[in-house]
Order: C-alpha cells, then sequence, then structure tokens
C-alpha cells in the first residue's frame, strides 16, 4: 500500500545530508514551508545551497537557516529587502556566497530541470554582469544567454491538501514556485493543512501528482506575524 505520509516533519527530512541542494518554495512570506525551514535547521544538514525567490524575511524561517550557518549559497532572485538583514549582514562579511537570477529565468531553469531540458537560451540578463561566461547566440536578430538548469537532492514545498499518495493541490497565490520545484529535486516534502482520504481531490484540481511527492506531513494552519513569526489559527 502507498502511503506517502510522514509522522512528523523530523521523520520527513530525515534523510537530507551535509552539501544538498534544498529548493524551497515561497514568494516572500506566501507560501514558504515554514515548518519545514525550521526542521531542517533542527536537523543539522550543513554546507547547503538552498534555492528560493528571495534570502528570508526578519528573523524567522529561511532567514533562521541562514542565521545558523547551515548554508554555503543562496541562489535567489531577491537578496535584498528591507528586512533582509540577516543576508545582508552574511554577504557583506563573505560568510555566504550569492547566485542572482531573474526571476522568470529561476523559474524557467527550475522547469528545465523537471522537464529534462538541457538548459535554454533567453534574452533577459544578456549585455548584464548576469551573462559573464556564459555562452550568448544570435537567435532572430537578438542576442541570447544560455540558461543551465536547476535541479535539486530535495524539494520543501507547502500545499493545502493531499491524500497519501502525495498529490497535492494548494491555495491561491501560496502555489508560486512549488509545482516546478517538486518536478526539479530528486525528493519532495510537503506541508499540507488537511489529508483527505483517496478520491476526495478532484482530479481536476491536482496540480502535483502524487509520483513526485516523496513525502506529505500535515501541519497547523499559521499565520505570519511581522518579521516571519508564525502562530498557530484554528483551521
Amino acid at each position: 500500500m502507498i502511503d506517502k505520509t510522514a509522522s512528523c516533519v523530523a521523520d520527513a527530512l530525515a534523510s537530507i545530508a551535509d552539501g544538498s541542494t534544498v529548493l524551497i518554495g515561497g514568494f516572500g512570506t506566501a507560501g514558504i514551508p515554514g515548518e519545514l525551514i525550521d526542521g531542517l535547521v533542527a536537523q543539522g544538514a550543513r554546507n547547503l545551497t538552498v534555492v528560493n525567490n528571495n534570502a528570508g524575511n526578519g528573523d524567522a524561517g529561511l532567514a533562521a537557516l541562514l542565521k545558523a550557518g547551515r548554508v554555503r549559497k543562496i541562489i535567489c532572485s531577491f537578496p535584498r529587502q528591507v528586512d533582509s538583514w540577516v543576508f545582508d549582514d552574511l554577504y557583506r562579511a563573505g560568510k555566504i556566497e550569492l547566485e542572482l537570477v531573474p526571476q522568470g529565468n529561476l523559474a524557467e531553469r527550475i522547469r528545465a530541470a523537471g522537464a529534462g531540458i538541457g538548459g535554454f537560451f533567453t534574452p533577459t540578463g544578456y549585455g548584464t554582469e548576469l551573462a559573464r561566461g556564459k555562452e550568448t547566440r544570435e537567435i532572430g536578430g537578438r542576442m541570447h544567454v544560455f540558461e543551465s538548469p536547476i535541479h535539486g537532492d530535495v524539494a520543501l514545498i507547502k500545499a493545502e491538501r493531499g491524500d497519501r499518495w502525495g498529490n497535492l493541490t494548494y491555495r491561491k497565490a501560496a502555489r508560486n514556485f512549488g509545482p516546478v520545484m517538486a518536478t526539479a529535486a530528486k525528493r519532495t516534502v510537503a506541508t499540507v493543512h488537511e489529508i483527505v482520504p483517496l478520491g476526495a481531490l478532484d482530479p481536476e484540481a491536482v496540480v502535483t501528482p502524487g509520483i513526485f511527492v516523496s513525502k506529505i506531513v500535515q501541519v497547523a494552519r499559521t499565520a505570519t506575524r511581522a518579521g516571519g513569526a508564525r502562530r498557530e489559527i484554528a483551521a
């Protein structure tokens, strides 16, 4: 019997190794798998490469992972915001590497990994520092830059509902990077607020099929406060 449910976050994250590339869903604080990030801090894996839309907010979540010294490199689109002081301090001190990727390129590089595509050419970034050292080519009278796929050892994503086979649905904009990251990683761990019986999810509403999911773990619904702190709320 296929049953991908994990008893707790710690069980779901137990196999993440030092040096892993971890794809983490979310756009700012929307759809970020906070419980999984907290669990990764507790799990202790080090020397990680993290792929996310940004570089953390406040002192919680991804910022807490950075502050704990677990991340060697971050690949993201928006490393600096008004509350990204943890990343800012680490970067200025030379304690973390940054690969800056335009957001559309970031999404497409992840999607390319999931689709088995060896890379793609895009005009975005041509003529800037982001194109340094990369192959360029003229296509249709316009210069393009070659971008390579971003593969992950594990993806950590937040969904809304799931079943024991790992089929997932999402809540509105919290969907963001989750579906493409699930396809691009060797293993995907997802949090859900509700685990439903097989057949309860409308097949037309399933965004991430269970074939892309390794573990799901149920967590309480939470609200995010300023600075990234979370509090449990009624489901």
